[in-house]
């Protein structure tokens, strides 16, 4: 049993449901009721999905608060945008995208077409139930695959409640399925599985490994979104206050679980003082505003689950170097927000930590909270270099004022990722994804369509037969074309 949310609870899914699903999607492809329709029709049933959606948005917002604990002014924002997925772009891309004839020898066509792959699965995390859902699921329909999709055992019911509105919008029956379960049962007889042509996680690195060595061995494609260890370069000529608010953003929303929260904060060493001045008053405004995720004045959440507190609340306290400049203990007593009690939660307050080595677990490692190291710099170069001391390349931040310094650094970091004065923007047309250990291949655009199709060659000889009869007989004896 998963428990999830308030007075909700979740049947995981059986062996025999997990290969029911499966064998009931591959016979939905096969029947070409979705994956021989026209791109205008699966544009039109994308588009009635993101307007049911939009419908919901209040309720999906409400569930996954409860589930997460994140504020729900955060999810109110972030749900306001899931429709753009749907029709904004993927159903727009089906209407518009075009396929191409490849230049050949001698008179034939050679068209590509590309087609869907067959039955996928997809596995979800708990930090942004639905959004991630969305934005894995939308692409796979557009492309014409039956979708499976394992969402965390920690958050289900939206995705859940999700589904429901499929069929109002025309999707037939067996191309979106879901299945609560445990990513060591459900997800991994999933990915096992020969019928499934594609798996597609967002994970940590660790289980991105594991998954990925079983998914190759079916010679099945697969896309990982992995762990991440954001750095965000603040050179002495960004606007400090710009930087300041950035920089909370990134750190803290969701309560810094999330892959590209920004973690690591490197700030050139003339700008030091003065933003970290700023920098902690503003921490201290984010801890007196923490309260009742349910309340609109909300400004943090709670970590997802006790379990993940406790690992948080671990590495601060069994770290190597550093100084604890503010948080770092688990947050207990009432709210001044609104006299919320944090016992009722997993509350861990943002916490910065400064002169930690660049060798150390808390330098190197996801902590999956919201907790940041922070590091001067002198040179650009040496900005960088702290930037790339990692083995992750998700995302990354440049605070600088100055555009050529902007466009150089970016090139130099290792991210798949790089935001300037900004950070955390995600559209449906931008490619998602990162380079070393933060995982292969990309969401989102064309790229995410592109993966979940195949292309498909199609040749055909349009000279007439009288020339065929002349041109083509390799074994007449005399000197033909071959290729």
């Amino acid at each position: 049993m998963i428990l999830c949310a308030q007075e909700r609870s979740v049947d995981a899914a059986s062996s025999e449901e997990v290969e029911w699903a499966v064998s009931h999607a591959q016979t939905t492809f096969d029947s070409g009721i979705w994956s021989k329709a026209s791109s205008i029709h699966r544009s039109s049933v994308l588009s009635r999905l993101a307007d049911s959606l939009q419908r919901r948005i209040p309720d999906m917002a409400r569930i996954d608060t409860l589930q997460t604990g994140r504020p729900i002014r955060e999810m109110n924002a972030q749900m306001a945008r899931l429709p753009d997925w749907l029709s904004v772009y993927y159903a727009a891309l089906l209407r518009t995208n075009q396929g191409f004839v490849a230049p050949t020898q001698g008179k034939l066509l050679n068209y590509i077409q590309r087609i869907p792959l067959g039955v996928v699965a997809q596995i979800t995390p708990f930090n942004h139930p639905l959004f991630i859902a969305i934005k894995k699921i939308a692409p796979a329909l557009a492309a014409g695959n039956s979708v499976i999709v394992k969402p965390s055992e920690l958050t289900p019911i939206s995705l859940l409640e999700f589904a429901n509105l499929t069929q109002e919008a025309g999707l037939p029956d067996g191309v979106l399925t879901i299945l609560p379960g445990y990513g060591h049962i459900t997800g991994k007889q999933l990915a096992t599985h020969s019928l499934v042509r594609k798996v597609d996680i967002t994970a940590g690195t660790r289980t991105g490994r594991a998954l990925g060595a079983i998914v190759g061995s079916n010679l099945a494609a697969f896309t990982a979104e992995l762990g991440g260890k954001a750095p965000i370069l603040i050179f002495d000529d960004a606007d400090v206050v710009s930087a300041v608010n950035g920089v909370a953003f990134a750190a803290f929303v969701a309560s810094g679980q999330t892959c590209i929260s920004g973690t690591r904060i490197i700030i050139q060493e003339n700008i030091y003082e003065s933003f970290m001045t700023e920098f902690l008053k503003k921490i201290e405004s984010i801890t007196q505003g923490m309260g009742d995720p349910m309340d609109e004045r909300c400004s943090m959440g709670s970590i997802i689950s006790p379990h993940h507190l406790n690992r948080v609340d671990d590495m601060v306290a069994r770290r190597q170097s550093g100084t604890v400049l503010t948080g770092g203990k688990r947050m207990m007593g009432k709210s001044l927000l609104d006299n919320f009690d944090f016992s009722h939660g997993s509350f861990y307050p943002p916490t910065v930590i400064s002169d930690v080595d660049v060798s150390h677990e808390l330098w190197q490692e996801e902590i999956f909270g919201p907790v940041v190291v922070v590091k001067k710099f002198s040179t650009e170069s040496e900005g960088v270099r702290f930037a790339n001391a990692s083995k992750y390349g998700l995302g990354a931040g440049v605070w600088t004022q100055d555009l050529s310094r902007a466009h150089r650094v970016a090139a130099d970091i290792d991210a798949g990722l790089v935001w300037v004065n900004t950070h955390h923007r995600n559209d449906p047309s931008s490619p998602w994804g990162g380079m070393k250990e933060s995982g292969i291949g990309r969401e989102n655009g064309i790229e995410a369509l592109e993966a979940y199709s195949q292309s498909k060659s199609i040749i055909i000889n349009v000279a007439s037969a009288d020339e065929s009869r002349q041109t083509d007989d390799w074994f007449s004896g005399e000197q033909k074309r071959y290729g």
